[in-house]
């Protein structure tokens, strides 16, 4: 039997150091689900983990695309799987960590099928974000499909763009398709939380955006600022700092308001993690014995 260890949790929790604890115990590697960390063009802002941690264990999946591919959710599903069908031939357990709650899914539950899009919705709703603004589109959404409204990236243009291309193109909400499916796979998910008292994650928030900053997050920005506009860069912790760089904000106006929007980003983390019912949360301070007990216990059922 196949078993694929679940490490899910919000940003700056502490999944990185878990997984790398729980990959070496049971003498295993690590797979990212992480969609931010798949670009070798973003390092700090996106929080890879360090040259220390990589050589810890062995991961799979982080940065290994460039900025200027084209990567969907899709894609990464295909890979994903093919690579955990080949890994499985050869070991039988191995981690997967990540704050992706869409990417995550992807490998546990299968993408969801969507009914085909009308054309000229896409570029009708794209028209309407450059003329209107990202209120423009919250807007509609939230008429549209209150119940996905409140769970997804609300400052992800393209994501709500997609949503409402199905909401316009079918006359059903997105989120009536979701979870519409039922996938078969070859391993057997054990997951596990980390959570803590929202005031101590967003305080671990705002302590690792001033480690980023020391450590040469606005040089990297910088580099970036040519790119802005791909779909890679439109990701919380970089496209306040274009503002700053545009001449629109300040240097200390971008800071808080990275910090303040990952926060959110923390919250929407939490709300689409705590509908799963199959999640077996610990506080982050949990001692790691006890995480592998309960792995391990789940393995013998």
């Amino acid at each position: 039997m196949n078993f694929l260890i679940n490490i899910v949790g919000t940003t700056a929790i502490g999944k990185t150091s878990l997984a790398i604890a729980l990959a070496q115990h049971f003498d295993t590697e690590i797979l990212s689900c992480d969609s931010r960390q798949f670009y070798k063009e973003m390092c700090i802002g996106t929080a890879v983990p360090s040259p220390e941690e990589l050589a810890a264990a062995t991961h799979h999946f982080i940065q290994h695309k460039s900025i200027f591919d084209s990567y969907s959710v899709g894609d990464f599903e295909r890979e994903a799987t093919a690579f955990l069908s080949d890994y499985f031939r050869k070991k039988n357990i191995i981690i997967m960590v990540g704050g992706s709650g869409l990417y995550n899914d992807a490998i546990l539950k299968g993408l969801d099928d969507f009914p085909p899009t009308r054309e000229g919705v896409r570029e009708q709703l794209n028209l309407l974000y450059k003329e209107e603004g990202i209120t423009a589109l919250q807007q509609q959404l939230q008429e549209l499909d209150p119940a996905y409204y409140q769970k997804v990236d609300l400052q992800n243009p393209q994501r709500m763009i997609r949503a409402l291309e199905v909401c316009l193109s079918a006359g059903q909400p997105y989120s009536y398709y979701l979870q519409q499916k039922t996938t078969q796979r070859n391993f057997v998910p054990i997951s596990i939380g980390l959570t803590a008292e929202r005031e101590v994650i967003y305080e671990r928030i705002n302590q690792r955006m001033e480690v980023m900053l020391r450590i040469g997050l606005l040089q990297e920005i910088e580099r970036l600022l040519p790119y802005r506009h791909l779909n890679a860069l439109q990701t919380v912790g970089y496209r306040e700092f274009f503002d700053f760089w545009g001449g629109h904000t300040s240097l200390s106006e971008a800071i808080e308001s990275a910090k303040m929007n990952t926060r959110r980003f923390a919250k929407r983390q939490l709300t689409w993690f705590k509908k799963a019912t199959d999640i077996q949360w610990f506080d982050y301070k949990e001692n790691r014995e006890n995480i592998i007990n309960h792995i391990e216990k789940k393995m013998e059922h």
